[in-house]
């Protein structure tokens, strides 16, 4: 769909999480769709870049957005105005990717990691990705403003119930989906 971007990710609106697991060379869209996503697991041998000034292009389905707010600055304007790119390692320290696996295991990675996430409240883990989404780069007051319509409804849900019970009971919860 044009109105989601690239692959129906870039520029969509989504309410789940979701993972990207780079085994390669995750490059101009590549790498669009991997700065989409909300976690990243890579394998070290691994890269990531955005080419697109090398071809008279610009990175326009968000990696020209995105990189800026998960690398340092002067990091990403190397990435987006030499071409320059980087390895999965380095990503790994600069907090681009959340596991850095051996290769062939980044599939595996996120499988694991969307496991742990499947085990909390779809509830929150709804909200808590929009809120993220919806404060990142505000100021705290308004960030406050922005936050507060979102969970405030979430302590009335059956997951809260559920939570709280589960946990005065000593027992896992047991979320409806």
């Amino acid at each position: 769909m044009a109105d989601r971007g690239l692959a129906g990710l870039t520029r969509a609106r989504r309410t789940k999480p979701v993972i990207a697991a780079v085994e390669g060379a995750a490059v101009a869209g590549g790498f669009e769709l991997a700065l989409a996503c909300d976690l990243i697991t890579a394998a070290d041998t691994a890269f990531f870049a955005l080419p697109e000034v090398a071809r008279g292009l610009v990175a326009s389905e968000g990696g020209a957005i995105r990189l800026p707010g998960r690398v340092p600055y002067h990091l990403a304007m190397e990435m987006l105005l030499a071409a320059s790119p980087l390895p999965a390692p380095d990503a790994a320290r600069h907090g681009l990717v959340n596991q850095l696996t051996p290769q062939g295991g980044a599939l595996d990675a996120a499988i694991a990691l969307a496991a742990r996430i499947r085990v909390n409240s779809p509830d929150a883990v709804r909200i808590t990705r929009q809120l993220v989404e919806v404060t990142h780069g505000l100021d705290d007051h308004a960030a406050f403003a922005a936050q507060d319509p979102l969970t405030a409804p979430v302590f009335r849900t059956s997951s809260a119930v559920e939570g709280a019970r589960a946990f005065c009971e000593k027992r896992p919860p047991a979320w409806t989906r």
